[in-house]
């Protein structure tokens, strides 16, 4: 159903309208008795999450448990449109409540074609999965509608993004950390001398400082800040691949390290490393390192993906076009937009003070810009001046929990900081074995955004922090069926004698 909340102010004036919602199940490994399985679809198609059936953490788990896998796409994506448009009065059953009950439905009445079992809640111990936004989604479900007697049985959240906040500077910490700091350092100087340019205020110079990028069309100050930051991670945009798309055992891009080995070129021609001078008589004469290896990375790999189209519009970097934002046709990036502007915020700004990687141009007047082009008020419903952000934290912010619910981390995602295992969450220790299985977690070291979600069909040849992470949610899955068929042995359901 659209709405399952038809006693809500907040859906008026309602629908008891239904949809269609995709789902995708492998039995290859199920026997009677096994678990099942949910895969929570999150921010994209069905389809772009097979792997995780076919190698990753899903198989992994039916494996070892003869258990079915399935998918469930979230609503407002792929093909899970409750209207055939996405308009501001038709998103308004974009919100994380209805995304989690719609698990809780599913959970109740999904078939499986082809499977000679019944699976539906009682009868089959629901095991949740999803990692980042699904993984949020995951985490509330377990504490809405988990528990003993409830519908969910168990969920594993990785890197769950649970907490929101409007601005989130955190997001290239583990950048500024982690990365190669010959490149880091590099980064910082020329963002610094950009942003002390800008803030000159000299039409002349800007003009200038955007040409020795090849972006001088970019009229736009913030869109010419976000451009030269999409190597690493430009506010909602990453037409490259960046520090969150570092993965283990080769499965991930290089995009960010091919990026820091050209800004450090200690080999470049005298022809780019002339270009560290083109901006000095701004900054007492002095070079700026590196300068000319930066704007010749941003010309050589960036501007070619616009293939031809003009620098300043909507085709190739530039944003400045509300005619665009606000075409409501159905796609997964409206969506995620829409629930980035009402409830989750996460608006990746620059700090105000201190090193950075991005133009301090980019604060939440940037983003919050695309929102209200995006979304006009509607007859029926409006989208909050900034993001209702209590939509999201009234479950938990980092402290979400629920019976068997299990919070696995990565130490060096960009992500972490809105996770359970935050630097601003009280530190995370484990007392007793019973803890370990009633409320896991576990962060990996080296780790990245959901890195335990991925596989390559073979634990013992996994990288030894990734096997283990994958062996530990084997145990605790194991212990975590062993007390629901404890359940059924004394008397049903979450009842135990």
């Amino acid at each position: 159903m659209i709405d399952h909340f038809p006693n809500s102010s907040r859906y008026a004036p309602h629908t008891s309208a239904t949809f269609k919602q995709r789902y995708f199940f492998d039995d290859s490994y199920y026997q009677p008795g096994g678990p099942v399985f949910l895969y929570i679809g999150g921010e994209t198609s069905g389809e772009s999450r097979f792997s995780n059936l076919e190698t990753g953490i899903i198989q992994i788990l039916m494996q070892a448990t003869n258990g079915l896998g399935v998918i469930l796409e979230n609503r407002y994506y792929g093909e899970s449109y409750p209207f055939n448009s996405s308009t501001t009065d038709e998103l308004q059953y974009l919100t994380t409540e209805q995304s989690i009950a719609d698990n809780a439905y599913f959970v109740q009445h999904a078939t499986f074609p082809g499977v000679n079992a019944t699976l539906t809640t009682p009868h089959a111990p629901w095991i949740l999965y999803g990692g980042s936004l699904a993984g949020a989604q995951t985490a509330f479900s377990l504490h809405t509608y988990g528990g003993d007697g409830g519908l969910l049985w168990a969920g594993i959240g990785a890197s769950a993004t649970t907490k929101a906040k409007l601005a989130y500077v955190e997001w290239y910490d583990p950048i500024q950390k982690f990365a190669p700091q010959d490149c880091v350092g590099s980064i910082n100087a020329i963002v610094d001398n950009i942003d002390r340019i800008f803030a000159s205020g000299n039409a002349t110079a800007i003009h200038h400082m955007k040409a020795v990028f090849g972006l001088e069309a970019l009229t736009n100050n913030g869109d010419f800040a976000m451009t030269i930051a999409f190597p690493l991670g430009g506010p909602m945009n990453y037409p490259t691949n960046t520090w969150q798309e570092l993965l283990w055992g080769g499965l991930g891009s290089n995009d960010f390290w091919e990026f820091c080995t050209n800004v450090t070129n200690l080999n470049a021609p005298e022809n780019i490393t002339q270009v560290d001078y083109a901006l000095s008589q701004y900054t007492g004469g002095e070079p700026w390192t590196n300068l000319g290896n930066y704007a010749n990375y941003i010309k050589k790999y960036l501007i070619p993906i616009c293939n031809g189209a003009p620098i300043n519009s909507v085709l190739c970097f530039g944003t400045q076009n509300a005619t665009f934002y606000a075409d409501p046709t159905n796609s997964g990036s409206r969506s995620y937009l829409y629930s980035t502007c009402t409830e989750a915020g996460l608006y990746q700004v620059a700090r105000q003070n201190g090193p950075s990687l991005i133009s301090r141009q980019l604060q939440v007047n940037y983003t919050q810009q695309w929102c209200e082009w995006a979304f006009p008020p509607g007859q029926y419903n409006t989208i909050p001046s900034t993001p209702d952000l209590y939509q999201i934290n009234k479950y938990g912010g980092y402290n979400v929990g629920a019976p068997r619910l299990a919070h696995i981390d990565g130490d060096q995602d960009v992500w972490l900081d809105i996770c359970y295992h935050s630097n601003d969450a009280p530190l995370r220790y484990t007392p007793n074995m019973a803890e370990a299985v009633l409320h896991p977690q576990l962060l990996i070291a080296g780790g990245g955004h959901h890195w335990d979600s991925y596989g390559i069909g073979n634990v013992s040849a996994e990288p030894q922090f990734i096997r283990n992470a994958h062996l530990w949610e084997i145990r605790i899955v194991e212990d975590w069926l062993k007390e629901w068929h404890a359940t059924q042995t004394y008397g049903g359901y979450g009842k135990k004698a």
